[in-house]
């Protein structure tokens, strides 16, 4: 097939960097904020251990306004406070500000939902033996939630997957930036083809992963 020399493998690579080099750090910080999010939701609800209902609303709607809004919308929002933070808004760190804003309230709700899914026998249980609210929090409500953890984080980071190729039309690099600019805007069809098909592979290897992770911790 004659037009697959169309393709140039070097900056489909260099490409496929970017994207990994996006996914995984927007990926570790989206874990650490998420959780931390999520952990405030659960422990300041009703019934539970911080409860207070104001720290709650006023989380709740952080992550439900950062939530809903659209990821292409929300680059643009955020296009004054990347150029103030990393002093552009083109490039693989110029993404990172909006990837992160934009998946850690999703994860958030993930790391909530599944520590509502605990056993409440189980934390009573163990304010009952004396633990510390620390001991409560890091031995039993992270590792009991630990499969639905990694699932939610497994479909959070597909989710930065996709982000990443619409921040790449826009000049963010990676993947999304090489199918538009070598692919659609060339007329190159091929191009488009096989840089779908770098970024599917990329989605396979994280829910493999992700499923592997998630069947290890399960201890049902």
């Amino acid at each position: 097939m004659a037009s697959i020399e169309m393709v140039k493998w070097d900056q489909l690579w260099e490409a496929t960097l970017e994207t990994l080099y996006m996914t995984s750090i927007s990926v570790f910080t989206t874990f650490i904020l998420g959780l931390v999010l999520g952990l405030m939701l659960f422990l300041t609800g009703k019934g539970n251990l911080w409860e207070n209902r104001t720290v709650n609303v006023i989380i709740a709607a952080f992550v439900n306004i950062f939530r809903s809004i659209p990821f292409i919308i929300l680059i643009v929002l955020l296009i004054p406070f990347t150029k103030l933070l990393v002093g552009t808004m083109l490039g693989a760190n110029a993404a990172l500000p909006a990837l992160i804003i934009g998946a850690a309230p999703f994860y958030a709700r993930m790391v909530e939902i599944a520590l509502r899914e605990i056993d409440k026998g189980v934390i009573e249980a163990s304010q009952s033996m004396g633990a510390t609210h620390g001991h409560i929090i890091f031995k039993v409500l992270i590792p009991e939630s630990l499969p639905a953890l990694i699932s939610g984080l497994t479909v959070t980071a597909i989710s930065l997957v996709s982000f990443t190729a619409m921040a790449g039309v826009i000049g963010a690099g990676g993947l999304g930036h090489f199918a538009y600019l070598e692919g659609f805007q060339r007329n190159r069809p091929i191009v488009t083809l096989v840089a779908t098909i770098a970024i599917l592979i990329l989605v396979f290897i994280i829910q493999f992963i992700g499923d592997y992770f998630t069947k290890k911790t399960d201890k049902r």
